[in-house]
Parts: C-alpha cells; sequence; structure tokens
C-alpha cells in the first residue's frame, strides 16, 4: 500500500512537471533530464515491489512447509498412541488371564492340602474303630465267647462305603464301588489339566453319590470354575449362587462370591460385578479374596474402602 502511494505521488508529480512545462517555457534539455530521472524511480519502485512479493510468497511457502510437517509429526505421534494403548490393553488381557489361570491352580493345590489333611483324619479315625474292635474281640475271646459270624463277614470301608469280605462270594465279579475321596481326586485332576467335560461328570457324580459328603462344597465351586473357564459366565454365575445358598459355612463361599462378581464383569454387569466385589471385601476382611476384590475394584476405577 504505501509503495503505490509513493508510485502514486510520483505520478502526480511527473503530470504536474509535464504541466509546468507545457505551461511554462523551460529549456527541453532539463525536461527531458527531469523525465528520466523520474522514470528510473519509477523503475526502482517496481523492481523493490517484485523483490517484497517474492520474499513473501517464498516465506508463505516456507511456512505451509513447517505447517504439513507438523501436521504429519502429529499423525506419526497418534500412531504411535495407539499402538502404544493397544499393547497395554493386550498386556492387561495376557495379565489377567495369567492370574486367573495362576489362581485356579493355586486353588487346587490348597483343596488337595485340605483333601489330604481329610483322609489323614478319617483314617487315624478308622484306625481308632478299627482298635476298638480289636479290643472288643480279644475281650470277647478271653471270655469264651466266638466272635460273631454276621459281622466277620463285612467292615466298615472308606467314606461310608461297605467292602464284602467273603458273604457275597456270588457277586465276586461286580466291580467295587468308587468311594467319595478317588472320584473327588479323580475330578479334581482332570479339572487342573484341562479335562473339563470329564471333571465336569465326575463333580455331578460326587454331587449326586454324596451329597452330605464334607468335599461337596467344593464340587459344586468346581462346576463353576469350568464354566468360567470355557466362557460360559451366566451358568457358571448360577453355579457360584449354590455354593453360596446351599452351603453357607464352606470355606469356599468366598472364593464363590468373588469368581461370581468377576464373572457378572465378564457379562457386562459392571454395577452388580461391583456390588459383590465390595460384599467380599465387606464379609471377608484380610483374606485373599478380599484382596483380589479390592484389586478388581481399583481396575475398574472403583474406591476399595469397605462399605
Amino acid at each position: 500500500m504505501r509503495t503505490r502511494w509513493i508510485v502514486l505521488g510520483f505520478g502526480v508529480l511527473f503530470v504536474g512537471a509535464l504541466c509546468g512545462s507545457a505551461l511554462a517555457p523551460s529549456p527541453a534539455g532539463a525536461v527531458s533530464r527531469e523525465i528520466i530521472q523520474l522514470q528510473q524511480s519509477v523503475d526502482q519502485l517496481t523492481q523493490a515491489q517484485q523483490s517484497l512479493r517474492s520474499a513473501v510468497d517464498a516465506n508463505n511457502a516456507t511456512l505451509r512447509t513447517l505447517v504439513q510437517q507438523s501436521i504429519d509429526a502429529v499423525s506419526q505421534l497418534h500412531g504411535q498412541m495407539s499402538l502404544v494403548e493397544k499393547t497395554v490393553q493386550e498386556v492387561q488381557a495376557n495379565t489377567g488371564s495369567r492370574i486367573d489361570t495362576m489362581t485356579t491352580q493355586t486353588q487346587g493345590l490348597s483343596d488337595n492340602v485340605q483333601d489330604i489333611q481329610a483322609r489323614v483324619g478319617k483314617l487315624s479315625q478308622q484306625m481308632n474303630d478299627i482298635q476298638g474292635l480289636l479290643q472288643s474281640i480279644d475281650g470277647k475271646i478271653s471270655g469264651g465267647v466266638a466272635p460273631s459270624s454276621a459281622g466277620a463277614g463285612a467292615a466298615p470301608g472308606a467314606d461310608g462305603v461297605i467292602a464284602d469280605n467273603g458273604a457275597g462270594a456270588g457277586n465276586s465279579g461286580a466291580p467295587p464301588p468308587i468311594s467319595a475321596d478317588t472320584l473327588y481326586q479323580n475330578a479334581l485332576r482332570d479339572f487342573t489339566g484341562g479335562k473339563y467335560d470329564l471333571a465336569r461328570q465326575e463333580f455331578s457324580d460326587y454331587l449326586t453319590n454324596f451329597p452330605t459328603n464334607d468335599l461337596a462344597s467344593n464340587a459344586q465351586f468346581y462346576l463353576g470354575e469350568i464354566d468360567y473357564a470355557q466362557g460360559n459366565y451366566k451358568v457358571a454365575i448360577g453355579e457360584y449362587t449354590k455354593v453360596i445358598s446351599q452351603y453357607p459355612r464352606s470355606f469356599k463361599v468366598a472364593a464363590s462370591q468373588l469368581k461370581k462378581a468377576q464373572a457378572e464383569v465378564k457379562l457386562g454387569n459392571k454395577q452388580a460385578g461391583i456390588r459383590d466385589l465390595h460384599e467380599v471385601v465387606r464379609k471377608y476382611p484380610g483374606t485373599d479374596e478380599a484382596r483380589q476384590a479390592q484389586s478388581r475394584l481399583r481396575e475398574l476405577g472403583v474406591t476399595t474402602t469397605a462399605r
């Protein structure tokens, strides 16, 4: 704009000079010299304007290049952040799966230890019973009374299974009935080995044949674990609920409440899952299940204060 005013000013001067030349007589040489100087000034201004325009165009091109480079850098950063987020999600998913597997294996080992302790207690009780029976027989013999033949043919076996010692020789070809301990151990071994369908059948048979046994609640719990491992979360919730309602004194109640909450979260019923996780923290403080529930609540972005 300033350049235009300058050019316009020189134009006005040029026109004025021409008019003055026309109106006032002056030497021809002086007028020609002024005209030449004025033309040179106009040429210089025109050249300066062209140089300024070239510089502006160059600066605009450089600015556009910088803006495009910034856009490309932001796009690359966004892609990298998406990749990092995906990697983090995969790591979290894999970590959660490994934690679930380790928890299941730990529970299996814990149940094995408790089962061994229970069997040792039963064996000790059976030894005491046998010792009492022998003392009774010794007393009868020393008193001159022969032991009853009706009671000599059968003796109580483990878990109440009666073993025939000869009175039923006619049925010697029939296979002996499986004991509760053997059936439970087979089911637990198949479960930890990943043979879920076979383990489900064995735990179901255990509940059918030994519904009042000490380990019946464990068998019910592992039916839920099998469905949870296979992704049948709705069915698993029903199995865990049976443990809670039918075996309220079982040491598997806390674990059933925890896994029920996790299955609810898996199904997308987040509010119910959070409520049950809070129940685990409230009812079983200081237990492993309470600590796992608190950790899961933190992962869900929920306060872990017991309510």
